[in-house]
């Protein structure tokens, strides 16, 4: 079946915060995470047929559901979790500040990182990711110097969000160990699991590499940004623990909200009945890249590093001269995000992040500006 991804759809003057943000303006917005693509043809058919009933009272996963999640992420993961592990959120985000609240204590997180991990803790601890040979990675001395005796949560992005990383096996035991040295809990993001772009790799979830580190893992995941559907709100969080299970529901109660009766819908025909359409977008997502990879190759004093995993480049202008990028970019008409939003102090101040996950005239009109801009 073939799925037309170069279709552009007029969002502009509509509802979409991120096509908005420009409103009135001659601004292509690559900023925030979801795609301008539309939604796969069964997850529209299945809002119809739900629409169609015309009742929309509180609802709740159907076994059905359960029972799509539970063999999506065995068959793509070989992962195997028990239906009674699930723990079903309106969103991802909430997912981070609840696990914040059950823990308790300091949470730590590396840098970059995407926002909310920065402000869903009451109390932070961070370190650096580091750049080796155009690689980013790990700084484990750097890590355990930052931790504090009172540091209870490890708040981990795998695939990372925004520097692209898929974390490797020897990478997750790095950090399991760390974990069990310093009894630490760690809640892995998993939301961008799906979007695998290096062929010859494959998403291994952190609570997956063995029964231990199962035992101290929330992981939280969604549809929203494999399948296009973030603003459904629906995402999950699996938590094999039963005592970690109870107090993360107990931080849930009365603050966060039963998932919507669409986004439960889309979900199940997401993971059970979008298999070809996804498999097509991943396709088109590595041309993207490799557009985009090309490009900022030719830019003068921009650099990336390879996207492995995410439809996001971490692009680094400090050879540039340019001293607020993302500014620079927007009077161009790109709208990207700003690197400043992803640290603490000014660390990342002269990078941008870019979201290709849009029909390539958008993709390529956006590049071509900032190619233009520079140049001038």
């Amino acid at each position: 079946m073939a799925f037309d991804f170069d279709r552009v759809i007029d969002l502009r003057g509509g509802d979409s915060t991120k096509w908005n943000r420009y409103a009135g303006r001659d601004v292509l917005p690559l900023w925030v995470a979801d795609m301008d693509f539309a939604a796969p043809p069964a997850v529209l058919e299945a809002l119809h047929r739900r629409i169609d009933l015309g009742v929309f009272g509180y609802t709740q996963a159907q076994p059905s559901l359960v029972e799509a999640v539970v063999g999506h992420l065995h068959a793509e993961y070989d992962w195997r979790i028990e239906p009674g592990w699930l723990v079903w959120l309106p969103g991802l985000v909430t997912g981070l500040n609840v696990a914040c609240r059950a823990v308790g204590g300091d949470a730590f997180t590396a840098t970059p990182i995407y926002p909310p991990f920065l402000s869903a803790p009451r109390s932070l601890v961070t370190a650096p990711l580091q750049l080796v040979d155009g690689r980013w990675g790990w700084d484990f001395a750097a890590v355990e110097a930052a931790l504090t005796a009172d540091t209870r949560l490890f708040l981990l992005c795998h695939p990372h969000n925004p520097v692209g990383r898929l974390w490797n096996d020897e990478e997750l035991s790095e950090i399991a160990a760390l974990a069990e040295r310093h009894d630490l809990v760690v809640c892995s993001d998993e939301i961008h699991c799906g979007l695998v772009l290096d062929a010859q790799r494959r998403h291994r979830p952190f609570a997956a590499l063995d029964s231990h580190c199962a035992r101290r893992s929330i992981t939280l995941m969604a549809p929203s940004k494999t399948f296009n559907v973030p603003g459904l709100g629906c995402a999950f969080a699996v938590i094999p623990d039963a005592a970690l299970r109870r107090d993360f529901l107990t931080a849930m109660r009365g603050i966060v909200p039963h998932v919507n009766s669409l986004g439960l819908v889309a979900c199940e025909a997401a993971l059970r009945d979008s298999a070809a359409w996804h498999s097509a977008l991943i396709a088109y997502l590595r041309g993207n890249y490799a557009r985009v990879a090309a490009a900022v190759a030719a830019m003068p004093g921009l650099a990336m590093t390879p996207v492995e995993a995410t439809y996001l480049a971490w692009i680094d202008a400090s050879e540039s001269g340019i001293a607020s990028p993302q500014r620079f970019f927007e009077a161009a008409g790109v709208g990207l995000s700003a690197g400043a939003d992803f640290g603490v102090g000014d660390r990342y101040s002269r990078y941008v992040r870019l979201n290709f996950g849009c029909p390539r005239t958008t993709l390529d009109a956006a590049l071509q500006r900032m190619q233009s801009a520079l140049h001038k």
